[in-house]
């Protein structure tokens, strides 16, 4: 615990606060306050630079997980069952083009499991969702907004009580999902982050399915003085997504048949 006494000299405690280890042990700290009864992972697939995300209650042990890469099925499996939790929902934002999702597998593994995802998104799953609808896992409740351009099918979940939200591909740090195929469209895009993410209260945190240059998260209120296309107007927006000639997803072809049977195939 770090422990800052009432006669101490404030230019001493200031320095004391500025050290490195103690910021960190405040951070966590400040962490734990917020809710000891939360639990949060960030994991990452280096092939396709997707984010998967668990979310425990540490009174029930229960568990979500949020956009899982069949790869790293038994990864996330084993680290669940080390810490003690049961996972009740394998969640996507939406069918992803770049990977095959964990859901399918991942209900083998871990029997009981459900799969989620949005009810717009053409894939099967446990249990679809629709704009508005609520997933509670012990004291954990994510919001799933529908959030389409990407995809028709594009939900951010949202948790208030701990001020993020999972933005799936449509807002990336500092740039969004592509707009060029799978239903994609710019101006939905558009609307969809300027009416149900930048709404948003400016602290929170976001945290996309995708990073491709090392970064982890980001803040409503970063996104919306520093993202370099989200901050144009739809027209320039749209014109900048017209000309980005992208790639073919070279995984597409693989992964949107595996994804529309939940990653089974």
């Amino acid at each position: 615990m770090v422990t800052l006494s009432v006669g101490m000299n404030t230019a001493k405690a200031v320095r004391l606060l500025l050290r490195p280890d103690i910021q960190t042990k405040l951070r966590f700290a400040s962490t734990m306050d917020k809710g000891s009864n939360f639990f949060f992972r960030q994991l990452f697939d280096t092939a396709s630079s997707t984010y998967t995300y668990i979310l425990g209650d540490n009174c029930t042990r229960e568990a979500v997980l949020i956009d899982p890469v069949i790869e790293h099925a038994e990864r996330d499996a084993t680290l669940l069952n080390e810490l003690g939790y049961k996972l009740v929902y394998a969640m996507n934002t939406h069918m992803h083009a770049d990977h095959v999702t964990g859901t399918g597998k991942l209900k083998t593994l871990l029997p009981g499991t459900k799969s989620v995802i949005g009810a717009n998104s053409g894939a099967q799953a446990d249990v679809h969702l629709k704009d508005g609808a609520t997933v509670n896992v012990g004291s954990i409740k994510l919001l799933a907004v529908a959030t389409p351009g990407h995809t028709n099918g594009c939900l951010t979940y949202i948790c208030h009580d701990q001020a993020m939200a999972f933005t799936g591909d449509t807002l990336l740090i500092r740039g969004c999902g592509r707009t060029d195929f799978q239903e994609g469209s710019s101006e939905s895009l558009y609307k969809s982050v300027h009416t149900k993410i930048f709404t948003l209260p400016e602290h929170y945190t976001l945290y996309p399915a995708h990073d491709y240059k090392g970064q982890t998260a980001t803040t409503v209120g970063e996104e919306k003085k520093y993202n370099p296309r989200l901050t144009k107007n739809l027209q320039e927006f749209i014109k900048i997504m017209d000309n980005l000639n992208l790639p073919y997803p070279k995984m597409i072809d693989k992964a949107i048949p595996a994804n529309r049977v939940c990653g089974i195939y």
